[in-house]
């Protein structure tokens, strides 16, 4: 039997790509917003469907890792988050997690990839003729988008004194914990469990599922209490996902003090946790989860499997839900036209040809379906 996410008939238009006045293309999809006491304030499609989360589990599996006794702290705990374009100091920093544990290069099981920062990969390209050396191909595990992922895990499993070489099977000690840590963040059970692109296991979770449980990290860790204090910010106390506080407070405020470490600079993550101080992370086959500081949490998934349109649609849906104005203070608090800037930054252009000056001209945009376009006609009702 082969299980399956949602139908083409179950999704919702999210968005539509208009290029001269004709529109292109359509992403149908899933998306569901939440208020920070888990409550649906937005739910198109079937955001209780499963997907396979891909690398929005990241901050879970980080958490995890963290908490078996991984040393991660600053970026470094960030980085156990990532999914970086290998910049230099991306690569130092997993580089410093490996060397503090113990460990090297070779005990990464992630695939061999080239660097996509294509201003550290020509850098490594001169180093190497400088050198003289026969090859001039920088690829390395080292420069796989989820290295510090997996230098976090092979730190947990040296922490614990586990097998370094199995960590990456589901039944390894560090691979439990992640399923642990998913299941009571989520509250729910993955209905699937597969194999990443790097590797590690994933699981499927509800939309619903996948944005409880990032609304509750970075909602707990950027509280200032402690768990026999939850229920001062709306949390039962003694639910498991509460015992996970120090490590939460730890990636989030790693993540908010270094945007750069999450995906890179300029890149849409990070572009979206600096400027609007939302944390986001996208994942493979167009899943985006974002949660602001208060709670409020959006998970999206295009069910064609492309992140153009992920981050127009989570930012959209967070402003049409009232999330920015629930933001505490005025200054920290996004203004709409700043939210707007920032979709604009991180969306891509339809583009044609160019001008009599040669730059490139614009002559389409990616717009929001008609689904979420109407819910923006009744808010304004």
């Amino acid at each position: 039997m082969t299980f399956s996410t949602f139908t083409p008939a179950q999704a919702a238009e999210l968005a539509v790509v208009e290029r001269s006045g004709f529109i292109e293309s359509r992403h149908i999809g899933s998306a569901v917003v939440l208020d920070p006491e888990g409550s649906p304030l937005i739910s198109l499609g079937s955001p209780e469907a499963a997907v396979f989360t891909r690398s929005s589990l990241k901050p879970l599996q980080a958490i995890a890792a963290m908490s078996l006794g991984a040393q991660l702290t600053g970026p470094a705990a960030a980085l156990a988050a990532a999914s970086h374009k290998s910049e230099a100091g991306h690569v130092e920093v997993v580089e410093t997690m490996l060397e503090t544990a113990g460990l090297s290069v070779s005990d990464l099981q992630c695939p061999s990839a080239h660097p996509a920062d294509g201003a550290f990969r020509r850098q490594l390209q001169e180093e190497a003729r400088a050198a003289g050396e026969d090859s001039t191909d920088p690829r390395s595990p080292l420069y796989f988008n989820c290295s510090g992922k997996h230098a976090a895990f092979l730190a947990a499993a040296r922490a614990i004194g586990a097998d370094t070489s199995t960590y990456l099977s589901p039944d390894h000690p560090v691979q439990q914990k992640v399923a642990e840590v998913v299941a009571a963040f989520a509250s729910e059970e993955p209905s699937a469990v597969g194999i990443d692109g790097c590797g590690a296991p994933v699981f499927a979770l509800s939309l619903t599922g996948l944005a409880r449980a990032i609304g509750r990290v970075v909602r707990r860790g950027c509280s200032d209490v402690d768990g026999a204090a939850a229920s001062e910010i709306g949390e039962s106390a003694g639910q498991a996902w509460t015992d996970y506080a120090q490590e939460a407070r730890t990636l989030t405020e790693a993540v908010f003090a270094d945007p750069w470490t999450i995906e890179g600079h300029g890149r849409p993550n990070s572009t979206v946790i600096d400027r609007l101080g939302v944390f986001a992370k996208g994942g493979a086959e167009g899943v985006i989860v974002m949660a602001t500081r208060t709670g409020y949490a959006v998970a999206v998934k295009c069910l064609d499997g492309s992140s153009r349109a992920t981050g127009l649609v989570a930012l959209t849906l967070l402003q049409r839900a009232g999330a920015f104005d629930a933001e505490p203070g005025a200054a920290s608090a996004p203004e709409d036209d700043t939210v707007d800037a920032v979709i604009a930054a991180i969306t891509d252009r339809v583009t044609g040809g160019t001008d009599s000056e040669g730059r490139t001209n614009v002559v389409g945009r990616l717009e929001l379906g008609e689904d979420i376009a109407t819910i923006g006609e009744r808010k304004r009702d």
